[in-house]
C-alpha cells in the first residue's frame, strides 16, 4: 500500500462508529512497542522534577527509556509524575482511550480490551484525572452561564445516607438546589470554550469563585435572571445581559441556547453510565468537556495525550 493511500485510511479513522471500531480491532491490536514510541516521540523535554530542559539518556527500565537531569541530578522516565505512571499493559492504552473516546461502559470496555473490569475502572480514572481538570484560562466575549443538577449518588458506598434507590430514583423536590442535587456551573463562550463547576452550594459566594476564575474583565455575562447572576455582576461592574425564562428566548445576540444545548448534550451523555457516583462525577464532567473540544471525534493519541498532560492547554 502507498503512503498517500494509508494516509488516507488514518483521515477516516476518527469517522467510524462505535460498532466499526469494534470491528476494526479485532483485526488489529496496538503493541507495547508502538505505545512507547509514541510517548518517546511526544513526552516533554523537560524534568518533571525541577522543570529544567537538563535531561539526557540514563538507559532504560521496564521497556521506557530513562533520563537524567543534569541540574538537579534525579531520573525519570516519559511518565514520571503522570497518572499512567507504573500501570501495566501499555499496548492497550491506545485502545482503551478508543472505549473512552467511544463513551463505553466499564463492562463493555473491559470486554473490547480483554481486560478485567476492575482494571477498566482503574483506567478509567487514571486516564481521566488530569482531564478533569483541563479548563480554558479565561472566557472572552459573550459568556454564556447557566447550572445544571446531578443527583446526589453514593454508587458503589457501603455506607447510604438514606435506602437505596431503584434506578437512579429521582429528587425529593421539584426543581433544582435541593439538598439531595449536586449544583453544576456551566460557563460557555461563543467560540465553544466551556468550564465547569461543581458548587457546594448554588449561592453567591460560591457562584463568584468560579466566574471570577474564568471570566475576562471585558466578557459580557449572558444568564437567565437569578439572583445570583445580577448581584454577582453588580457587584463586579461587568456587562450582564439577563435572560427572561417566560417570553422571547433571544434578545439580538444576546441568549443563552449555547450553554443550554450543551447542558442538553451533557446530561444525554452521562445518562448511558446509569447513574454516577458524586465523587466521580467531577471526572465525567472533564471526560465530556475533551470530547466537545474534539467535536466529539478525539483521535486516540489525543485521548492519550492528554491523560498524561501534553495536551492540557485549552485555548
Amino acid at each position: 500500500m502507498d503512503s498517500s493511500a494509508f494516509a488516507r485510511i488514518l483521515r477516516s479513522l476518527p469517522e467510524l462508529t462505535p460498532s466499526q471500531r469494534e470491528q476494526l480491532l479485532t483485526h488489529v491490536r496496538f503493541d507495547a512497542p508502538a505505545v512507547v514510541a509514541l510517548l518517546i516521540e511526544n513526552h516533554p523535554k523537560d524534568c518533571p522534577h525541577c522543570h529544567e530542559e537538563a535531561l539526557r539518556p540514563w538507559g532504560s527500565s521496564h521497556g521506557l527509556p530513562r533520563f537524567r537531569c543534569r541540574a538537579c541530578g534525579k531520573t525519570s522516565n516519559p511518565l514520571t509524575g503522570t497518572p499512567l505512571a507504573r500501570l501495566r499493559m501499555r499496548e492497550r492504552w491506545l485502545e482503551y482511550a478508543l472505549c473512552l473516546n467511544d463513551g463505553l461502559t466499564v463492562r463493555r470496555a473491559a470486554a473490547q480490551c480483554q481486560v478485567n473490569k476492575n482494571t477498566a475502572f482503574l483506567w478509567r480514572h487514571r486516564f481521566l484525572k488530569l482531564i478533569a481538570d483541563m479548563r480554558p484560562e479565561k472566557e472572552h466575549g459573550i459568556v454564556e452561564a447557566d447550572e445544571t443538577f446531578f443527583l446526589k449518588s453514593y454508587k458503589g458506598q457501603r455506607n447510604l445516607p438514606w435506602p437505596a434507590r431503584q434506578r437512579g430514583g429521582v429528587s425529593k423536590t421539584k426543581g433544582g438546589g435541593s439538598e439531595d442535587q449536586v449544583s453544576v456551573l456551566i460557563v460557555r463562550d461563543r467560540s465553544g470554550k466551556t468550564a465547569d463547576y461543581m458548587l457546594k452550594k448554588l449561592d453567591a459566594a460560591h457562584v463568584t469563585t468560579a466566574l471570577d476564575s474564568i471570566l475576562d474583565k471585558d466578557a459580557c455575562l449572558c444568564t437567565d435572571r437569578a439572583g445570583v447572576y445580577l448581584s454577582y455582576a453588580k457587584s463586579k461592574r461587568i456587562r450582564h445581559e439577563p435572560i427572561k425564562a417566560s417570553g422571547p428566548r433571544r434578545r439580538g445576540p444576546f441568549h443563552i441556547q449555547n450553554v443550554n444545548a450543551y447542558d442538553s448534550r451533557l446530561k444525554g451523555w452521562i445518562s448511558r453510565f446509569r447513574g454516577v457516583a458524586t465523587k466521580y462525577l467531577g471526572n465525567y464532567l472533564g471526560w465530556h468537556r475533551m470530547l466537545d473540544r474534539h467535536k466529539y471525534r478525539p483521535s486516540s493519541e489525543q485521548c492519550l495525550f492528554e491523560a498524561v498532560g501534553w495536551g492540557s492547554t485549552v485555548t
